[in-house]
């Protein structure tokens, strides 16, 4: 492949591209009308824009970037993680247009999509189960069978699912049909599928995955673990690899349970294989990611392996280039994902304009962002506006770093989360590596939160006088635009055609 469209926006278009760009890849964005000057649309060579802002009619539009796709000779799409990355069909319609999908087949990403399907592959590798339904269930009187069968508390959830999606923790059977019906119609809005089936709820889980590698051979290893248990709505925030609890045995079960996992479904690619572990370090079988995950950079900083590149060289059909016993963990790696969310308000996503927005910078701190100062947050899309990671030679230097790295990020206009991250590296639970995926509920207390780098009055009003010439100017460039447009003939005229694409010389 010598030329790929990115499937996606933001951050992660941007770090894609990057990769390519190092293989000597001629790179393709496609953009939304919201994101018409965004930095990944400059970056790549040629920039297709594919519709409105709302991304159902962009980004979600699969038939249109695959159109887009075979107008300029792509012989490759990679759809980065979200919109259409775990798309069974949209997969099979890149196969079908004679184009290379840069991740698992339709048929993986369609088993591992189900829950109860993937319960179902892994259960023939005998990889430990979370206790609780091996099927769908619909009705009240079954589910209150399995409940009791069960015991409470127990966890109910969307087969389609996820990011916390038609989720309900029911305690006691006077709740549970109410919260079955409140999780079937979540479901059923969001994924458009209402199944939904019973386990038992893990009161103090750790959510520990396990990044997996699958080529076209039938070579599989795993890339150690991430722990990714501070969360917030059933979503992380903060994930860090390797993880402080597992010892060498435990990481080794895991990992090969990860593989097994991954060959029970004829993996190819890079995927996600997530666990629950339990206080006595039992470990259950979650869910498969069957995409590249938000917090793979720190994967990529122990182990010193480009997932991306790694990605791009299995869809071509290359063998992997390293055995598990090639891999080694080298350091520890913590991210945290810098969200336009306001912490003291139940994290609600918060909209506005980057006034200033200055990352840090420095050795072993990595951001991976797709937004500049001065930029608007779009509504339309997540709110995560950068990946912060850091990395050292032991997780207490890691620590120390990212709370350098919090303190030297300067965000003005944008409630956001660093605040929120300084105060998980500060808290004694997690410096002790003892915590579980109630982190949030059970220590994070809005008045606690320390102010990060509010402006000083005469900073605001810096800011206000820079908005208000850079106002002026763009006033008096329209103005003086409308008037040599009046007075000449030879004006341009807008670029007619199905797309408007810009296209950089190399």
């Amino acid at each position: 492949m010598k030329k790929i469209l990115v499937a996606n926006r933001g951050e992660i278009a941007l770090r894609i591209m990057r990769s390519l760009k190092e293989m000597g890849i001629t790179t393709v964005a496609v953009y939304s009308e919201a994101d018409r000057h965004a930095p990944h649309v400059r970056y790549a060579d040629e920039a297709v824009c594919i519709g409105p802002p709302a991304s159902n009619q962009s980004y979600l539009k699969g038939s249109h970037i695959i159109e887009v796709a075979k107008q300029l000779g792509v012989e490759g799409i990679h759809p980065g993680y979200g919109f259409l990355s775990e798309n069974a069909g949209f997969a099979q319609a890149v196969k079908d247009a004679g184009l290379i999908f840069i991740g698992p087949t339709p048929e993986a990403i369609d088993m591992m999509g189900s829950k109860l399907a993937a319960k179902a592959a892994a259960a023939r590798y005998h990889i430990p189960m979370v206790p609780g339904a091996d099927s769908a269930i619909t009705d009240i009187a079954e589910a209150h069978q399995i409940a009791e069968k069960t015991g409470f508390p127990i966890l109910i959830k969307a087969s389609a699912g996820g990011g916390g999606k038609g989720m309900r923790i029911v305690e006691n059977q006077e709740e549970l049909e109410e919260q079955m019906q409140r999780a079937v119609s979540e479901a059923l809005a969001a994924f458009g599928d209402g199944s939904v089936f019973i386990e038992k709820y893990v009161t103090s889980p750790r959510h520990i995955e396990v990044q997996v590698l699958g080529d076209m051979h039938g070579n599989i290893v795993h890339l150690f673990e991430r722990e990714c248990s501070i969360q917030r709505r059933h979503q992380k925030v903060v994930e860090e690899a390797p993880s402080a609890i597992l010892t060498p045995e435990l990481r080794a079960r895991m990992g090969k349970s990860a593989v097994d996992v991954a060959r029970s479904c004829n993996y190819v690619g890079a995927g996600t294989v997530e666990f629950l572990v339990d206080d006595q370090m039992n470990y259950y079988f979650l869910e498969m990611n069957t995409r590249l995950q938000v917090e793979h950079p720190v994967t990529e900083m122990i182990t010193g392996i480009d997932l991306v590149k790694e990605q791009v060289r299995i869809a071509r059909g290359e063998p992997l280039r390293f055995k598990q016993e090639d891999l080694h963990i080298n350091g520890h790696s913590i991210e945290l994902r810098v969200y336009a969310e306001d912490p003291n308000n139940n994290f609600l996503p918060d909209i506005g304009t980057l006034h200033v927005y200055r990352p840090p910078q420095g050795p072993g701190i990595r951001v991976d962002d797709g937004f500049e100062q001065g930029m608007a947050i779009p509504i339309y899309y997540d709110p995560m506006i950068a990946k912060l990671t850091v990395y050292a030679a032991t997780r207490a230097e890691a620590i120390e770093k990212m709370k350098r790295a919090i303190a030297e990020y300067h965000i003005v206009g944008i409630e956001n989360t660093l605040p929120f991250g300084m105060f998980v590296m500060n808290h004694p639970a997690f410096t002790s590596g003892m915590f579980d995926t109630n982190f949030v509920s059970r220590y994070f207390h809005p008045n606690e939160l320390q102010p990060h780098n509010n402006p000083t009055e005469a900073q605001l009003a810096a800011i206000i006088a820079a908005k208000l010439i850079e106002s002026q100017k763009a006033t008096t460039t329209t103005s003086n635009s409308a008037a040599a447009t009046t007075q000449g003939n030879n004006s341009m005229q807008p670029a007619k055609g199905k797309w408007q694409l810009r296209k950089r010389m190399r």
